[in-house]
């Protein structure tokens, strides 16, 4: 029988503390949520390996690494609203739920992710976080403005609508994609106007619905 609770200290002290995560908060929610909970059983052998993980409709969830070093780059605080798109199974919720004060998860209408990830949020205490469905390219701006945005997934293009609806020094962390090349990028709105930075290089698979509008992918 494996035992996760050794393979979540594992995945921490060799994958996470190595790629210059410093936050403990993210370290120490790694290595205490069942990340074997949010991923499909015929790939629980994966579970703690650095490696995407496929799940249903094409959807991949990021690699341990990808994930904590966005997060960190997102800078969440304790008092933050959060909004996770396209949270897939609810780990990244799970791992942002603490460390902000509310996070909303959002899920494309008819995924069958929302409702299953809300019954593992809820086994795990996650009782800060509410999973909706709706158009990922949308976001949630009846519940904005949200102080981190943050996208599970490659995008060619970052929505303007996510854009507006970050809170004032709001950040939004997302990775963009240029065919095989990816950035993670954080865009930070300060007195109205919205800046960027890259923080590191990744290149996961695209969301569904944001290829490139040509639709050719390497």
């Amino acid at each position: 029988m494996t035992d996760y609770a050794a393979a979540r200290l594992a995945m921490v002290n060799s994958q996470i503390r190595p790629s210059d995560v410093t936050d403990h908060r993210i370290q120490d929610a790694m290595a205490e949520i069942p990340r074997e909970n949010f991923v499909p059983k015929s790939k629980l052998a994966k579970a703690y390996s650095d490696a995407e993980i496929e799940l249903a409709d094409g959807r991949v969830m990021l690699t341990p690494v990808d994930l904590a070093k966005l997060i960190q780059a997102a800078d969440v605080h304790a008092g933050d609203i959060v909004l996770d798109v396209a949270f897939g199974r609810g780990y990244s919720t799970a791992v942002l739920a603490r460390l902000a004060e509310t996070v909303v998860g959002l899920e494309q209408d008819g995924a069958g992710f929302a409702t299953k990830a809300g019954e593992r949020l809820a086994e795990i205490g996650a009782d800060n976080a509410v999973t909706v469905e709706g158009d990922l390219k949308d976001g949630v701006p009846g519940q904005g403005p949200f102080d981190v945005i943050f996208v599970n997934g490659a995008v060619a293009k970052t929505p303007q609508s996510w854009l507006d609806q970050l809170a004032e020094g709001g950040r939004l962390a997302v990775i963009e994609r240029d065919g095989s090349v990816g950035r993670a990028r954080i865009y930070t709105k300060a007195r109205g106007h919205v800046g960027e930075r890259a923080v590191f290089d990744t290149a996961p698979p695209y969301l569904g619905g944001f290829e490139p509008e040509d639709g050719f992918v390497f």
